[in-house]
């Protein structure tokens, strides 16, 4: 039982690194900076908002650009998920690592 509990104590504190990881990566999945820049749509920023990306999606007559913009769009939601989980287990890091001693 106490390996068991020390091993939940250090997965408790390589969670908000596990999390951090997995959230980059799906951000740099994330290119509908490029899909817009290929179709010669101007964006202000590599940060396409959620709110272009959809209406995008509803006007854009090419079915192929639509199916890509609703995976990037996937792919952002996921980044913002694992962003947040990141942030709600950094208290249980900190419980974790004073579980430890």
């Amino acid at each position: 039982m106490n390996e068991l509990y020390e091993n939940f104590v250090i997965f408790l504190i390589v969670s908000p690194l596990f999390f951090f990881i997995i959230a980059v990566s799906f951000r740099l999945l994330d290119n509908s900076a490029l899909l817009f820049l290929q179709k010669e749509i101007l964006v202000t920023s590599s940060n396409v908002s959620d709110k272009c990306i959809k209406h995008q999606i509803s006007n854009h007559p090419d079915l192929d650009f639509t199916k890509k913009l609703k995976i990037a769009l996937l792919y952002k939601k996921l980044h913002r998920a694992f962003i947040i989980l990141m942030f709600i287990s950094v208290p249980l890091m900190l419980i974790g690592y004073f579980l430890l001693d």
